[in-house]
């Protein structure tokens, strides 16, 4: 067996600067990171280099901000991935630990949005299925007030960016990942809905289940409407890594998706 060939250099917290300074961050800025760390290769430090190259480049006055979703905490009825049996719906909804933003773990959004959630002086928003976690002067702005009946549109994070102007920074994943892009399916007219469902802490301690009318959220598309976006020149390209860095102002990518999800998802009868 041929042994697998070594990188060509680690990367460090000071070369992943410099490569995260070239590709545009700005010092200042707020920025909505969506990480897989794996094709960036040997990371000296692991996601905690990343965070401190992103730290060193946009300095004391920015923010990071991560997606800490909880996905397994919603209406089993609508899991398929795996699905579970229909008689296993009720004990599900009766036995789910209640959200605690300060101490439920993330689920699939990677190592790097868990380690800012977990980093000192992090505040995290209080949605028990969709939360975000924001490191820095503008944190507090961004997650308090997370409305749970409009879990990605105006009363989201999401729409606290779009207000701020802050960038989106995709490392090692593409715009099939990209969040901020649900914000346009709110922005678009009568889309459908569906009722959604999550476990709560209580005032008292305790937990229940909830229940509210949400919007269907569909990220089918997502890529090619990213690879559209990518074709007006908005987005700045470049290695992080081993891997490619994509960095785009959020404002530009959701005002693109709005006016795109009308074309495209109109004509497809979708």
């Amino acid at each position: 067996m041929t042994a697998s060939p070594a990188p060509a250099r680690p990367h460090t917290r000071a070369s992943l600067a410099a490569q995260l300074h070239d590709l545009g961050v700005r010092p200042g800025a707020t920025v909505l990171v969506h990480a897989s760390l794996r094709p960036l290769g040997f990371l000296c430090g692991g996601p905690e280099a990343v965070l401190l190259a992103l730290r060193d480049v946009l300095g004391p006055a920015g923010t990071v901000v991560v997606p800490t979703h909880t996905p397994e905490n919603s209406d089993p009825a609508g899991w398929s991935n795996p699905p579970v049996p229909a008689d296993w719906w009720p004990v599900i909804r009766e036995e789910m630990p209640g959200f605690d933003p300060a101490v439920t773990p993330s689920r699939f959004m990677g190592a790097f949005a868990e380690l800012v959630r977990t980093w000192p002086g992090a505040r995290r928003s209080d949605h028990p299925h969709v939360s975000f976690a924001a490191l820095g002067p503008a944190a507090a702005r961004i997650v308090d007030g997370h409305a749970r009946a409009d879990m990605l549109g105006e009363g989201s994070p999401l729409a606290r960016l779009h207000d701020l102007d802050a960038d989106v920074l995709l490392l090692g994943v593409d715009h099939g990942s990209n969040t901020s892009l649900h914000l346009a399916e709110y922005r678009q007219p009568a889309p459908p809905r569906q009722r959604c469902g999550a476990a709560v802490l209580t005032a008292d301690g305790g937990r229940e289940w909830v229940w509210w009318d949400d919007i269907r959220l569909d990220d089918e598309g997502f890529t090619r409407l990213g690879a559209d976006l990518e074709a007006t020149g908005a987005v700045r390209l470049g290695p992080v890594g081993d891997g490619t860095g994509r960095l785009m102002r959020q404002r530009a990518a959701v005002d693109f998706a709005v006016e795109w999800l009308a074309r495209h998802r109109r004509t497809e009868g979708t």
